[in-house]
Formats: structure tokens, sequence, C-alpha cells
């Protein structure tokens, strides 16, 4: 057991020792603000404050875990031995030379997007604009290397602490935006389609359309059983969300009261969990969240707990809000669309921490680290770029012994004009992980 000094006990800070001694560490620690208590203490401690009191390993402390508002902060932000660290320490009694707890809290919290800043044109924060871009760090889960550092220099210093096992985990996420390309868009709909393609000349996508149509050739979108045989192959944990908002600009799905859209959803069930894709549009109306969740829960007869934003188009904290007011559970869409890495400096879920009202939720995040539609239009990555881009991350986040979580669209395996040869991007990169996952499994077994 760890005993910890601090002078006052705040919200971010009770948030904060969890997540990095109790989650990330795997150390069991009490906290107390009893400073002779402290002294006397006969055991492993460690104390973060200003000021070191005895024979405790201590680390210098920050202001923003003991604060209560949010401003504009210097992060201080500095290169060393090729990590980047942040809200660097000058005290040379500190165990570290830059506070863990506090540059931790800031990537996590996401302080930085309740701060003043420029939306894209979907009303999102922009990867370019966050710290981790502009320093360079965004590709490596930084949170979790710099846990690991001061993990280390406790157990020098204790070597007697207990500390519980981590291992290296997957989570295999496919998002239904479109679940057909021609099937079940209504007369409409494919007669505009068909339109389109004359007028364009692709008299072969024409051709196409009327095959499938026909049920004489399968919608190329339609690519479902071959996820769930990848699924079955590796036998990765999988999560499918799909859209279930109304037709509009951004929101292309079939209606949700389509009867074959309806039967796909709930044979999905049958291997993988199923979660919400709120719509584009739900955005600005919290009720069509609430709708769309509803009709989910309505026809797979079970509550939906998990969710990832269509577009990725969420504002903090009040997109979140309104996940827990509908009594989702767990949210994925931490991560950026055109760029893969870290969004919140981290690859382990977490709860989330309402910085506007200063305390810590229920609503569990699972941050991605990259997705089909970042390198390909993002980067601008060639398959065999992206599979080396891909292995990059996965590398890094077994070296910290993280959880791994990926995004891919079901039209973008395929296999078919824009997204040809990316179906082999998909199936290398779930052998190269399952190999990983080998490792790990064998390695707790040993155990």
């Amino acid at each position: 057991m760890l005993l910890i000094y601090v002078e006052k006990v705040t919200n971010r800070l009770g948030y904060t020792l969890n997540l990095v001694f109790g989650e990330l560490m795997g150390i069991e620690y009490t906290i107390t603000t009893d400073r002779d208590y402290f002294v006397s203490y006969q055991g492993a401690k460690f104390s973060y404050c200003k000021q070191k009191l005895c024979d405790e390993v201590f680390l210098y402390s920050s202001d923003i875990l003991f604060q209560t508002t949010i401003e504009m902060l210097d992060t201080d932000c500095f290169e060393q031995g090729g990590m980047h660290y942040l809200f660097r320490v000058y005290s040379k009694e500190s165990v570290c030379n830059y506070d863990v707890l506090a540059a931790s809290f800031y990537l996590v919290s996401r302080y930085e997007e309740y701060l003043p800043f420029i939306r894209d044109k979907h009303s999102r924060f922009k990867a370019e604009d966050s710290l981790a871009f502009k320093k360079g760090f965004l590709e490596k889960p930084v949170v979790n290397i710099w846990a690991g550092e001061l993990k280390q220099k406790l157990l020098c210093a204790f070597p007697e602490i207990e500390t519980k096992e981590k291992y290296f985990s997957f989570v295999n996420t496919i998002d239904v935006d479109s679940a057909y390309s021609y099937i079940g868009k209504g007369f409409c709909r494919s007669l505009v389609g068909f339109c389109k393609d004359m007028l364009r000349g692709d008299f072969a996508l024409c051709m196409r359309r009327l095959r499938v149509l026909l049920h004489i050739d399968v919608d190329p979108y339609d690519t479902f059983d071959y996820i769930i045989a990848q699924i079955a192959k590796y036998k990765v944990p999988t999560v499918f969300f799909v859209l279930f908002g109304y037709y509009g600009r951004y929101d292309k799905n079939i209606s949700p009261y389509n009867s074959r859209f309806q039967l796909l959803v709930k044979s999905l069930c049958d291997y993988a969990k199923v979660g919400i894709h709120p719509s584009y549009e739900s955005f600005d109306n919290p009720g069509q969240l609430s709708e769309q969740i509803k009709m989910l829960r309505s026809i797979l007869h079970k509550p939906i707990h998990r969710s990832r934003f269509h577009y990725l188009r969420f504002r903090l904290p009040e997109s979140y809000r309104n996940l827990t007011d509908n009594n989702v559970e767990s949210d994925y869409s931490m991560g950026y669309s055109d760029h893969v890495g870290f969004r919140a400096g981290i690859c382990n879920s977490f709860n989330f921490y309402d910085l506007a009202l200063d305390f810590e939720t229920k609503l569990r995040i699972f941050p991605f680290a990259y997705m089909d539609v970042a390198l390909k239009n993002g980067l601008r990555l060639s398959p065999r770029q992206a599979l080396e881009k891909i292995e990059g991350i996965v590398d890094q986040v077994e070296k910290v012994k993280g959880d791994l979580i990926s995004v891919w669209h079901n039209e973008s395996l395929s296999d078919e004009m824009e997204w040809r040869n990316w179906r082999k991007v998909y199936e290398q990169s779930l052998e190269y992980i399952s190999q990983k996952n080998k490792r790990s499994y064998h390695t707790r077994e040993r155990k």
C-alpha cells in the first residue's frame, strides 16, 4: 500500500491520482493530508506538494489540480531524450523534472478543448490545433509512458510496492454509416443516383446498380459476412456503431424503418456488440439523439450503452452530457478523422471529467488510435504505407500494455473503387495485432 500526501484533496486531484496510480500503475494507495502522520509512516510513501517532507518519493506540484477555473495555461512543453513532457519542474528534490499528474490531467481532460478555438467546417476541434500535434507527440501515448516512468521510480525507491499487471488488448470497431450502396434507398434516391451516373457517362456503374437491384450482384457495401468471418478467424472483440438518423447531406444510411436494415442490425448482435452512431444532425439537436437511441433499443430489445458520434462531431462537455442523459455508459469518439494517434494522450479507457462542472462522471471514454479514413484521406497514405503506420501505432500501444482500438467502415472494406486493396490492409493489420495478442495471452498464462 502506498501512502500519498497532499495538502488538500480536490476533485481534479482525486480523479488524476486514481487514473495514474490506480488504473495505469495498478498501485493501491491511500491519501492523507496529515503531515505528521505522513512523516511518521513507516512504508512506501509519495508526496505531491511544494516541498519534500522526509524520505518519501516527492513530486513538485503545479497549480492546475488545485484550481477550479479554466484558463489559458503555460504548459511549458519541452523535449528530453526523444520524449515530450509538460509542466516543467525546477525543484532538485522532485523525482521528475515535469509534473506527471498535471500533464496527464491536462491531456486526458481535454483541457484545451474548453478554451477558445476555431472550429472546422463540421464544428469540430481540429487535430492541428492540439498541443500534441503542434509539438509532435500525437502518435505517442505519452500519459501511459509518463505513468510508466513514475512507476519505475517508485519501485526503485520502494521495491515492496505491489502492482497489478496490465496486458495489451484490442477492440475492433466498425462504423456502419451506410449499410448498402444501392439496396433499400427507395425509388426516388435510386432514380436520382441512376441519373447522376448517366450524366457522368459512367455506364458501368449504371449497370452495376441495376444488377444489384435485380439481385444479380451483391451490394458493394454489404461486407458484413466478410467482416464476421474476420471476427471469427482472429477472435477479436468487435463493436458495430450503426447510424440510425434520417437521410441528410452527411447522413446517408437507409431508412431506420427498412425491414432488411433492421434484420441486419439484429443479426450483428449475434457476433458482436452494437452501439449507436448518433447522426450528424443530432449534434445540434439532442432530441434526435434520444430518438435514435430509443429506436435502436426497440429493435434490439436491449439497452444501448455504447456510442460513437458520426463524423466524430461532438462538443465538450455538452455532447457527453447528452449521452449521459440517455443512459449511454461508454463513448468511442475520442480521436481524429484526419490524423492517427492519441487525442487524449492515452491508450486506455478513462472516465470523462467534466471540467466545466469540475467533477468526474461515470461516462467511460474509449479512445481509438487510428481510422481508415484518416489513413487514406487525411494522411493520403497508400495501402502499404497505411499498414506500416498501423504497425507503428500497434507497437506503441503494446509497449505500454495499453488498449488498442481501431475504426473501419463496412464500405471501406468493399475492396472496390477508391477502397481497392484496403481489405488487405485490414486483414494484415488484424494478423499483426493477433500475434501481439497471443504473446500477451501467453505472458498472462505464465503468471
